[in-house]
């Protein structure tokens, strides 16, 4: 399995947000889009980095409120692991647990193509395992195949 299959299944779109943004600007973003990972793009849509639920977190605890004042491009991570398409899952997976990244970017030849994060790598491995389950199952029940 590869990177592009999760892609396929959860779709490419990409939300971003600038680092000029405030942290509430991300927080709403967050909020109206379900999601918990924003990348970070400069105004030629360049990738600079990303912005999650933890940095939001560590921003709030700035004194008097100012976390939410806060601009993206001071509390992101600019340092967000990248993988291709067409890398292994498997490897991408030992990879984020190993750096201990949540989410990754995509990119291809012509630049960023998607994101993923740790959640959709597990969960579509499980869905595999599933499937794989099923047909043991059918295979064990003699169910399912013809000689």
């Amino acid at each position: 399995m590869y990177v592009s299959t999760v892609l396929r299944h959860k779709g490419s779109e990409i939300y971003s947000v600038a680092p000029d943004d405030s942290v509430l600007t991300a927080l709403q973003l967050f909020d109206v889009k379900k999601i918990g990972f924003a990348v970070v793009l400069d105004p030629a849509g360049k990738a600079l980095g990303g912005v999650s639920e933890r940095e939001i977190c560590k921003a709030m605890a700035i004194p008097d409120g100012g976390g939410r004042q806060a601009a993206i491009g001071d509390v992101m991570t600019p340092s967000v692991g990248t993988c291709s398409p067409d890398d292994n899952l498997i490897r991408i997976m030992a990879l984020m647990t190993e750096k201990r990244n949540r989410h990754m970017l995509v990119c291809d030849d012509d630049g960023l193509c998607g994101v993923i994060s740790i959640g959709d790598v597990v969960k579509h491995r499980l869905d595999e395992i599933m499937r794989e389950e099923e047909e043991l199952l059918k295979y064990i029940d003699g169910t399912g195949y013809s000689v």
